[in-house]
């Protein structure tokens, strides 16, 4: 059997959160403003709030990272306790790349990924750096996982559908 090689490894830009982070900074400016002219000190300590927000939506991204290699992909998420979900490549049955046009300026992409696996039959990958790049790694990998265990993904058509072969 071939030793398993990493080809990538990375997580979510925080980019993808500007809109929430702008919100919660939002939000902590009205609590600011509303401290001022109510003349409430203890309002100020409901800025903590935002803060908390912020600070655990980046904790969430930074802590998912996603690694991608020979034989699997790997999410690993979770802050205090973590959790590892596993994709064997052998079974992803299609991925799509999407570049919107505000990720696009920054160089990242989102890829999505469709599987015949039970517990992650979809995954999705946003806001990566040369995502183009990790699509074709991911491409070249599944089928070369395909041919070592020597698979295919086969779909079938549901009945009724109109597809041809029925």
């Amino acid at each position: 059997m071939p030793e398993e090689t990493s080809l990538w490894k990375g997580c979510t830009s925080q980019l993808v959160y500007f809109w929430t982070y702008l919100i919660w900074i939002v939000v902590a400016g009205g609590v600011f403003v509303a401290g001022i002219l109510l003349a409430l000190p203890l309002l100020f300590a409901a800025l903590v709030l935002p803060l908390i927000g912020v600070l655990w939506r980046y904790l969430v991204t930074r802590t998912t990272t996603y690694e991608l290699t020979t034989q699997r992909l790997r999410k690993t998420s979770g802050i205090f306790s973590k959790t590892l979900d596993e994709l064997e490549l052998y079974r992803v049955k299609d991925s799509t790349l999407e570049q919107p046009f505000l990720l696009r300026v920054f160089g990242l992409g989102n890829v999505m990924i469709i599987s015949s696996d039970a517990t992650m039959p979809d995954v999705f990958i946003y806001g990566i750096p040369g995502a183009f790049e990790v699509r074709e790694k991911l491409r070249v990998a599944v089928e070369s996982e395909r041919d070592r265990k020597r698979v295919r993904e086969v779909d079938f058509a549901e009945e009724g559908s109109g597809h041809p072969g029925q």
